[in-house]
């Protein structure tokens, strides 16, 4: 149990002592006396903890659900869905214009409001700089999703972590035109 959940254990339980001492508090007291109304008010201390308390029962109560596969399975081999025109945009430092190396890059790949997870590689023995254009080749995590938002000459913003990086264009569907 961590710090946080010891305190919140904690609280919970002075809140419920409190709510138990101030029901027998209002129990013992005559109707109309003070140490009524303050036995009355003990009891109301208990009232925000009541959500938290049933949130907690149903989560204990709740299965875990399987989670789906969050993104590429390594070793899978890269099978391309799409011919792309990309430009990834120049840092605003100059310390961070480094050349984008071979391998695979994962990206979504944003057209409207709507992202698809995707990823592309550079060759070996390639390198390129951000800011020129380059064509390469995309596969993206779910193409019956995605290839329906890509027709040809469709642009698209490239978004890595939470920055719009890229920007880009559909020059053909492959296995597809």
């Amino acid at each position: 149990m961590t710090g946080i959940q010891a305190k919140r254990r904690f609280i919970v339980i002075a809140l419920l002592c409190a709510a138990l001492g101030g029901a027998l508090l209002r129990a013992l007291s005559e109707p109309g006396s003070t140490a009524r109304d303050v036995g009355t008010l003990l009891m109301l201390l208990w009232l925000p903890i009541i959500g938290n308390v049933i949130a907690w029962l149903i989560a204990k109560l709740r299965r875990p659900v399987t989670a789906e596969p969050t993104g590429f399975e390594a070793g899978n081999a890269f099978r391309p869905h799409a011919l792309v025109e990309l430009t990834l945009r120049a840092p605003q430092l100059p310390s961070e214009n480094s050349l984008i190396g071979e391998g695979e890059h994962h990206c979504a790949l944003v057209v409207d409001n709507e992202g698809f997870s995707a990823r592309w590689v550079v060759p070996p023995g390639k390198a390129f700089r951000r800011g020129t254009p380059q064509t390469l080749q995309v596969e993206f995590l779910k193409p019956a999703i995605a290839l329906p938002r890509f027709p040809r000459d469709t642009e698209f913003r490239m978004l890595v972590a939470e920055s719009f990086v890229g920007d880009g264009r559909v020059l053909q569907l492959l296995g597809h035109d």
